[in-house]
């Protein structure tokens, strides 16, 4: 028998700490040494027993793992540091929800449930804050501050623990590197664009969001209530009016990237028509006027937006042009089409604070927001084409990145994240903060949706056999049953796959809650007479007339049986079907941007082009 080698303690240290890299994924590449024992130190922190710690930081889920590629052009890019970073629910908790979505029989609940008051969601002045960046200055090295930043951010989850049981908690993000970046989208922005879903605007609108921007750093907020599409016109308006009342320093605009006509009602057969969005209808977007009029009103005359109106002018002019086809109004680079300037920033251009205001003349817009809320979708209306990369899944941003939209006009694009609140999880789930593929208990949402909106009579579900009511079990059983959605070995109704079928439905619009305003349901009359909602139905039917629709081509509506007869949906990755459609463009999109990339974010990279080129 040959001899043992010997193996000292320190070669199995060193094996066991391959092993757990092993398991836990490839390293996070280009991140600083500083930033390595930064996220040793923390794995630590969560896994000892003996760390005071211990007692307020939950466990992390980290979510939307992505490969690790690497890129020409792209040095030291990692796409998985801005991941979203949530607490991780305990198997009791699951299997305790799971039961009630079993057994709790499902009764429809008043509309006057569906009511929001945003200060009993975030209760302003309590703990339920978002982390401020600690002061510095440029004597302190780059370690001593992400050191500083670091304990900051403890100290700052510490305090919402300490205060507020993790089972009364909504999601939100726990990724130090996410809100780094909204903290410096907020010292570079003269304008912070808050964009918010017009189906859950409160859940989007952070207080403390908004007394730190306009009060401390003194700057304006424009809030966007985005998809407007999705809900009616005198919800729209009650919600725009309630912004203003109750945040007087506030601008609210109204917007959307795929305006539709006021006839176009929802009804139960909508269910299966899947509106399939087409990267050549970014030109139809409402709402771009109203921002610039708003930015006109902030800026009192400081920056030139000429550009900007002329920009307007041209789309509008293009697409109301008799007997012009959807190609025709499609931006090309080569012919008469605007270029649109791409800049992606570095940690050391971001974290240099300024308080001049209008640099260059340049007004810079930062776009910030939950995930999902159509942050990117924005900026493609915005600019009337496909510039940035959009996708259904939450946390599809993964970098910080610039866009000129004129030489005056700069937006920056933010990753989104989620501020701490009271709200309930279900709520947070139906507007899809959470990646539906990864979510462990989809059940108990259902069920919170189908008391708001009649599911089963939506989706003519057959009642079970034996049971004395609707269980959010049996709508994801019998929708299962309806799709032909089995399980491989066993053959049995997936109720699982189901559930998140539904929760893409909710998602997309398909099946759709929306929650209303304080006092909504008591004066919805006096909202539907309001001379504000006459005049949003004249302006969406000016856009959105049957004959601009049948010509622009922005919108294909794809027929989904009800019957369960053919090919079932893909639902396990559905956001692959979109992405695939997009790809076409992206290669030639990312060649123009490596062709104008400048070298710093303080140069406009529209000083690098001629006149004609402008």
């Amino acid at each position: 028998m040959p001899r043992k080698k010997p193996f000292s303690s320190k070669q199995k240290k060193k094996q066991l700490q391959d092993k757990r890299e092993r398991k836990r994924g490839p390293l996070e590449a280009g991140r600083s040494e500083s930033n390595s024992r930064s996220q040793s130190r923390e794995r630590r922190e969560e896994n000892t027993d003996t760390s005071d710690s211990e007692s307020f930081r939950p466990q992390i889920r980290r979510l939307n793992q992505q490969p690790q590629v690497s890129k020409p052009g792209e040095k030291d890019y990692d796409p998985n540091r801005y991941r979203l970073q949530f607490e991780k629910d305990s198997k009791d908790e699951i299997e305790r929800r799971k039961k009630i979505a079993q057994e709790k029989i499902l009764e429809s609940v008043p509309e006057t449930e569906l009511e929001v008051d945003i200060m009993k969601i975030y209760r302003p002045g309590s703990v339920l804050d978002f982390p401020k960046r600690p002061a510095w200055n440029y004597d302190m090295s780059k370690e001593t501050v992400q050191s500083q930043e670091e304990k900051s951010f403890r100290d700052y989850l510490q305090k919402i623990y300490e205060n507020h049981n993790p089972r009364d908690l909504s999601y939100f993000d726990h990724n130090l590197e996410t809100w780094r970046q909204l903290w410096r989208v907020l010292e570079m922005s003269d304008i912070v664009l808050l964009i918010t879903d017009i189906r859950h605007p409160v859940l989007h609108f952070s207080p403390a969001l908004y007394d730190y921007v306009t009060v401390d750093l003194e700057r304006a907020l424009i809030v966007v209530l985005n998809k407007t599409d999705l809900a009616p016109p005198s919800l729209v308006v009650a919600w725009k009016h309630y912004f203003q009342e109750m945040f007087p320093h506030v601008h609210v605009i109204c917007f959307t990237s795929y305006p539709r006509h006021p006839e176009e009602e929802q009804d139960p057969s909508a269910v299966f028509k899947k509106r399939r969005k087409r990267r050549r209808g970014w030109n139809v977007a409402l709402g771009p006027n109203q921002l610039l009029q708003a930015c006109e009103v902030i800026t009192a005359g400081k920056v030139d937006l000429s550009s900007w109106r002329e920009k307007i002018e041209r789309d509008t002019a293009a697409l109301c042009r008799p007997g012009s086809k959807n190609d025709d109004v499609e931006y090309k680079e080569s012919d008469d089409g605007d270029a649109v300037l791409a800049q992606q920033v570095t940690d050391a251009e971001l974290g240099t604070p300024s308080t001049e205001r209008y640099k260059d003349g340049v007004l810079t817009i930062g776009c910030v927001g939950f995930p999902n809320v159509g942050k990117s979708s924005l900026i493609n209306g915005l600019v009337g084409r496909k510039i940035v990369s959009v996708s259904r899944t939450p946390g599809h941003t993964k970098y910080f990145q610039t866009y000129y939209l004129t030489p005056t006009v700069r937006l920056c694009d933010c990753p989104g994240l989620i501020f701490p609140s009271l709200i309930d999880k279900q709520q947070q789930l139906l507007a899809g903060i959470y990646p539906i593929a990864q979510i462990q208990e989809p059940y108990t949402s259902v069920g919170y949706l189908s008391c708001r909106v009649p599911v089963p009579r939506l989706l003519n579900l057959t009642y079970p056999e034996g049971e004395h009511g609707w269980t959010a079990w049996g709508i994801c059983d019998a929708w299962a049953e309806k799709r032909g959605y089995k399980t491989a070995k066993a053959a049995r109704n997936d109720a699982y796959r189901a559930a998140n079928s539904l929760l893409r439905l909710a998602v997309d619009g398909r099946l759709c809650l929306c929650m209303r305003p304080p006092g909504y349901s008591c004066h919805k009359e006096a909202w539907e007479q309001h001379p504000d909602t006459q005049e949003m139905i004249s302006h969406m039917q000016a856009r959105g007339h049957p004959d601009s629709r049948s010509s622009s081509g922005c919108e294909e509506e794809e027929e989904i049986s009800s019957s369960g007869e053919e090919e079932e949906e893909r639902d396990r990755d559905a956001d692959e079907e979109e992405d695939a459609e997009e790809e076409e463009g992206d290669s030639s999109q990312s060649h123009a941007k490596k062709s104008v990339k400048a070298k710093s974010a303080d140069v406009n990279p529209y000083a690098l082009l001629g006149e004609d080129e402008c």
